[in-house]
């Protein structure tokens, strides 16, 4: 028996759960582990807070814990809050083949056969983290507001200068997000493209609600292989992303070990590693008021929420 990890609404307040078999357990009461009554506290410790999960997990059935049944828990992001949320830009074969093709232009080599490295922007966490079956509201700034499923891995242990085939091991595990984005606030028209200041990272990328999360953590040993997952995205029931993350251009490893060369990760940060083909700015349709975003991704699950 496997777990998942998550937070739920306890009253007031936010409380880390597991998942197992359908119900949702306190985390620190059935392991008597104070501290990890948050995920953001069991990442933290998560060595000793993944075996006694895990443990948990395979006595549930003769544990005299009482449960709640996920239909009845309100979920909330699994991390509450993250320290810091790093996101891959431009990092599928199949995107950037989609992209050069909406500019009128041919597919071109990617960065890495170019001998560039990996490259990430930072996206806000308090003000752009919400949780399953969240109400976005549409930012009043802008009206191409386009979806982006993502794969986003979850930091379990301190990470810095770590080479490329241990990279994998400071993941505690893996969840889904949607990297949200205003499109049409991406540039400031009156600065040149040559200047430094010419892109709007903050406008596009950190409005409030733009970082849909959960619906929970998989343990990154029942994800199995990360880059062999499928993921895909709907919008009112469309399909619009269905890709897989074997067409992820740098791959996980490649991107902790690169930005763990420029900081030190820390329990509880994420790295979104990027989007597939897919989105709305290629075919030119953005989300509006009243839509339902469905994500998913092989081996973690579903995430939904709407646009207010």
């Amino acid at each position: 028996m496997s777990y998942r990890l998550l937070s739920f609404q306890s009253g007031r307040e936010a409380r880390a759960g597991l998942l197992v078999d359908g119900k949702v357990y306190d985390a620190a009461r059935v392991t008597g582990e104070p501290g990890w009554s948050s995920v953001l506290g069991a990442l933290q410790d998560w060595g000793k807070a993944n075996r006694a999960f895990a443990a948990f997990a395979k006595r549930v059935a003769k544990s005299k814990a009482k449960g709640v049944p996920l239909a009845r828990v309100k979920l909330l992001a699994p991390v509450l809050y993250p320290g810091n949320i790093y996101c891959a830009g431009a990092n599928y074969t199949d995107h950037m083949a989609e992209m050069a093709r909406a500019q009128g232009k041919e597919p071109g080599p990617t960065m890495k056969d170019l001998g560039e490295k990996p490259w990430h922007f930072v996206k806000t966490s308090k003000s752009s983290v919400v949780g399953p079956g969240a109400k976005v509201a549409l930012p009043a700034y802008s009206q191409k507001v386009d979806w982006e499923v993502e794969l986003a891995a979850v930091i379990g242990k301190a990470a810095k200068d770590v080479p490329v085939d241990k990279a994998l091991a400071c993941v505690a595990g893996y969840t889904i997000a949607n990297d949200l984005s205003a499109r049409d606030a991406m540039k400031r028209d009156k600065n040149p493209p040559s200047s430094p200041f010419h892109y709007d990272w903050v406008s596009q990328k950190c409005f409030e609600g733009s970082c849909p999360l959960g619906p929970w953590i998989v343990p990154a040993g029942d994800v199995g292989d990360p880059h062999r997952l499928g993921i895909r995205l709907w919008v009112n029931g469309e399909l619009m992303q269905d890709s897989n993350t074997s067409k992820l251009i740098f791959d996980t490893a490649e991107q902790i070990a690169m930005l763990s060369s420029r900081v030190t990760l820390h329990p509880g940060d994420l790295v979104l590693t990027g989007t597939p083909a897919g989105v709305g700015m290629g075919r030119g349709r953005f989300l509006k008021s009243g839509d339902t975003v469905k994500l998913w991704i092989e081996n973690i699950g579903e995430l939904a929420h709407t646009i207010a």
